[in-house]
């Protein structure tokens, strides 16, 4: 690291369970944000902020104004803009020493494949069940970490999912993709503004927990958060034998 960077991200160096060797290891990390939305936003900047060195932007949609209650990376002057752009020209502003490549399309088969072979972690950020469980094979196939969250009314979820490690569940282990009938989302159930702004930040953390090895993670645990009462609870998560998905790796 050079002296600026030094500086910059000094407040970091000086945890003893990060210091100069894990900063070294955001600098070199690279991430992938699926969704540039209410959880990728805070992701995003977090990550940014951090000095992980390169983030890998996902989103097919533009901007709208029913976004900017909560959607903290878009500007009003954004209205219609790619979500990707937009979201990069935050990150760039935040911390120019960052990477970023756009990917202006919804990922899936060999495409998504390939996007998560080529990082560290992925982060779900989706709103759809779709795209949840087909991010949470792509990651079992590879064997990369998938920090997911999710937030809906006042509510939000999250957990880890790390494949490096013989013993973690999947996504599937913990979600039926019949579950897909009863998927909910902001436009139907309305969003909290600042409970998608909690959420993602905890998917920072724990990317960033992944990646330097800092603390423990939420691998095996599913942490339940209700913001209308403050009340949190930490489940733990078992994998499942059976999983059609993980259940013979």
């Amino acid at each position: 690291m050079h002296d600026e960077q030094l500086l910059r991200y000094s407040r970091h160096i000086l945890l003893p369970g990060i210091d100069v060797e894990g900063q070294e290891k955001l600098l070199q990390a690279c991430v992938l944000v699926v969704g540039v939305g209410g959880l990728g936003s805070p992701v995003a900047l977090y990550l940014a902020a951090s000095g992980v060195g390169k983030l890998v932007l996902v989103d097919d949609d533009k901007v709208e104004l029913s976004n900017l209650q909560r959607q903290i990376a878009h500007q009003t002057s954004d209205i219609g803009r790619a979500k990707v752009e937009s979201g990069r020209d935050a990150v760039v502003a935040l911390n120019p020493d960052i990477e970023v490549e756009l990917i202006a399309e919804r990922l899936a088969g060999d495409v998504m494949l390939a996007a998560v072979k080529g990082v560290d972690v992925v982060v779900d950020c989706s709103d759809n069940f779709a795209t949840r469980f087909a991010l949470n094979q792509a990651c079992v196939r590879t064997r990369t970490p998938l920090v997911s969250g999710a937030a809906i009314r006042s509510e939000g979820q999250l957990s880890v999912f790390d494949f490096r490690r013989a013993e973690s569940p999947c996504y599937r282990c913990l979600y039926s993709p019949d579950a897909g009938d009863e998927q909910l989302n902001c436009s139907e159930a309305g969003v909290l503004a600042p409970i998608v702004g909690v959420m993602g930040s905890l998917q920072a953390l724990e990317t960033v927990k992944v990646l330097t090895d800092f603390g423990e993670t939420l691998t095996g645990r599913l942490l339940l958060l209700d913001g209308a009462t403050m009340e949190c609870r930490t489940l733990k998560l078992g994998k499942d034998p059976s999983c059609p998905v993980c259940g013979r790796q």
